[in-house]
């Protein structure tokens, strides 16, 4: 049966991918962005669809319209993007949480948080189970993206409650793939980017921090698999790569991949950097019989091959 889902954030990187999955699975899409990180070009192919509707909209603002489903991407997720604006960054996460979940309770319509391994701050229990409360800080500057989405985590499971509204959480842990922006600053992108264009590699700390990276089209199962698990099961959920390496086998890899002479400098690591992330996907495989798929060497060809074809 066709469905009519809303995806918000849908132009963004996770968001184009799970637009263009759903419409491919016969669903009619609406995509709403207000396009501050998303981008045109990453749904150009999906304009012609006559099931896809895209709507310029910050989800700050009430929407109205009839839905069956609701996907909660939207938020700037890379730190230059949400440290840009860390005031609008929290409004997005907070009161579009409300807004959306809102818009579910009245449309009786399914909804899935899009929330972060961030909600863990800069752990102390490896690797990272869902039972883990977290070691965040509440005034440093990542608080605006790790608070906003521990927020609105706690606004997702207080309308379950209170209002019966039907929610899944997914904690999404580093992923990356084609349709990224180049520029975002995030490690996968930096490191392509400035291998490619031969230059420096720009290493935070000693580069023996630790980060787990998830393919995208993995990732998109998993979100699907969780929206279709069955009722009463809210998450939250961790889905992400348990694969873990080190900032510098990383940077290397990129190298020996790309062909490039860059070399590796080394800078101070920024404020409330995570020194390690690991996600504990144990419940992802007992209740949506979940796991990575994608190597990290494939899924850096397809994100290599994508980012020479758009610097």
């Amino acid at each position: 049966m066709k469905k009519r889902i809303l995806v918000t954030g849908g132009a963004g990187f996770l968001g184009s991918h799970l637009c263009k999955r759903l419409l491919d699975e016969g669903n009619e899409v609406i995509c709403v962005d207000n396009f501050f990180t998303g981008d045109k070009k990453n749904i150009e192919a999906l304009i012609s669809n006559p099931y896809f509707e895209v709507i310029r909209h910050d989800v700050t603002f009430p929407l109205y319209v009839e839905v069956d489903e609701i996907y909660n991407l939207a938020c700037p997720a890379s730190p230059p993007h949400y440290q840009f604006d860390p005031v609008q960054t929290t409004k997005t996460s907070v009161v579009g949480a409300i807004n959306m979940l809102g818009l579910a309770k009245r449309c009786k319509a399914k909804i899935l948080q899009a929330s972060t391994s961030e909600v863990y701050g800069d752990p102390e229990v490896h690797p990272q189970p869902e039972s883990y409360k977290g070691s965040v800080s509440t005034t440093g500057i990542r608080a605006c993206y790790d608070e906003g989405k521990r927020c609105a985590e706690t606004l997702f499971f207080d309308y379950y409650r209170q209002h019966g509204v039907d929610i899944k959480v997914m904690r999404i842990f580093n992923t990356y793939g084609p349709n990224m922006n180049p520029y975002d600053g995030r490690v996968v992108s930096n490191f392509i980017v400035q291998a490619l264009k031969g230059e420096d590699i720009t290493m935070y700390g000693d580069g023996s921090q630790t980060r787990s990276f998830c393919y995208v089209d993995d990732l998109i199962e998993g979100m699907i698999r969780l929206m279709n698990s069955r009722d009463g099961f809210t998450g939250p959920v961790n889905i992400g790569n348990p694969g873990e390496f080190t900032m510098i086998e990383l940077a290397e890899k990129i190298i020996e991949l790309t062909g490039s002479k860059s070399k590796i400098t080394f800078q101070p690591l920024p404020q409330d950097d995570p020194l390690q992330r690991q996600p504990d996907i144990t419940l992802a495989k007992k209740e949506l019989g979940w796991e990575p798929r994608i190597k990290l060497e494939e899924g850096l060809k397809h994100a290599i091959a994508y980012f020479k074809s758009v610097i």
